[in-house]
């Protein structure tokens, strides 16, 4: 789903939307296709594409697209650097994985650019983007992404 921002059409080259991500628990979800849709319709045909998640406890990451095994061993390091339940973390409004959740994002990224290249994004052949979820229950995350 995606919900325009900004100026209104027609007032400037680009675009800038908001996409409600669904994720269903801790992981990698994948936003490739929307965002290239995205870039698609904006009519920049050479900018930037710049991505930003509005959450503390969820992040972007571009990564490789073909094999799970990656996205499996990404949230082991992370698990393993930041454990839910860490004795240390006062913070703990929503679950032992609420403050664990907040470093994960601290430690990743909230936002992304990506070239724009002949109005597509210029992303490897075994790269895609991902909004990565650190709680362990699904949430909608909203994420804006702007095209100039």
């Amino acid at each position: 789903m995606s919900e325009r921002l900004g100026t209104p059409e027609g007032e400037g080259l680009g675009s800038q939307h908001e996409l409600s991500v669904d994720t269903r628990g801790r992981g990698l979800h994948d936003i490739t296709r929307p965002l290239a849709e995205q870039v698609a319709s904006s009519g920049v045909s050479a900018g930037l594409c710049h991505v930003f998640i509005r959450h503390t406890s969820a992040s972007l990451l571009i990564t490789e697209n073909a094999d799970p095994d990656v996205h499996r061993d990404l949230e082991t390091f992370l698990a393993d650097l930041v454990p839910d339940g860490d004795p240390r973390f006062v913070h703990r409004s929503e679950g032992p994985d609420d403050m664990p959740a907040h470093v994960r994002a601290a430690l990743t990224q909230t936002h992304l650019a990506i070239p724009v290249v002949d109005g597509r994004l210029a992303l490897g052949t075994w790269q895609g983007v991902y909004v990565w979820e650190h709680r362990r229950r699904g949430h909608r995350r909203r994420v804006v992404v702007t095209v100039r």
